[in-house]
């Protein structure tokens, strides 16, 4: 994982996952760039964070789609709550990833 910078992230996306650059883009002009204040930043962050770490192992990322399908076509509720659940761990697990790692 890059340095926690949106610059750094940004970089990163680029070079790894060009895939997500137009909305990462698209989304920091919406939410951050016009403002005047940081206070959004930190969510900015987190959430292009999880999805940074996703894109970069494709394997992963491609679990993670399957299990949010396989929730969606679900006709039990049980089982769509259980496939959700786990993408829900798997992405907040990759949220915490640091620097480096």
């Amino acid at each position: 994982m890059p340095e926690w910078t949106p610059k750094a992230l940004r970089q990163a996306i680029a070079e790894h996952a060009p895939k997500l650059l137009p909305d990462f883009d698209a989304h920091w002009k919406w939410a951050i760039a016009d403002a005047y204040d940081v206070g959004p930043v930190p969510a900015f962050m987190a959430l292009w964070w999880g999805e940074y770490a996703l894109a970069r192992d494709p394997e992963l990322d491609a679990h993670v789609q399957d299990l949010e399908v396989r929730a969606s076509e679900a006709t039990d509720s049980a089982e769509a709550k259980a496939l959700l659940e786990e993408a829900s761990k798997i992405r907040h697990r990759v949220q915490r990833l640091k620097p480096g790692e």
